[in-house]
């Protein structure tokens, strides 16, 4: 289960892992098996499914959007605890309102996320 530390914990430093456009210090955070849900996904790469499966897959995709918004910033606003998983609330790209859900492994690290943009 997750606690209220581990949630403060990865939400601080995911927050400043972005923030440094560190992608070894980003990708830290998820499992080899990594899958990732995202609108996004199908404007940057142009995959139709909006989904990537794999650390270099997402890695990828995460090298290409840090090139295309080179002043990229996030902020976090909130963060909720659910049954192995978290979702950070929080301003990312052009201070648009994001929330993410990370669902985590044993060993906590983030075996799939999906991300929600408001429109």
């Amino acid at each position: 289960m997750i606690d209220k530390e581990f949630a403060e914990h990865f939400a601080s430093d995911w927050i400043d892992a972005w923030n440094s456009h560190d992608l070894d210090r980003i990708l830290s955070h998820y499992s080899e098996q990594f899958e990732m849900f995202s609108p996004a996904i199908i404007q940057i790469t142009g995959e139709p499914s909006g989904t990537l499966k794999g650390k270099n897959a997402v890695g990828a995709y995460w090298a290409k959007a840090l090139q295309l918004i080179p002043d990229l910033q996030f902020e976090l606003l909130s963060i909720l605890i659910g049954v192995n998983s978290i979702t950070l609330y929080y301003k990312g790209a052009r201070s648009r309102l994001t929330a993410e859900v990370f669902h985590f492994g044993l060993d906590h690290q983030v075996l799939c996320a999906h991300a929600y943009y408001a429109v």
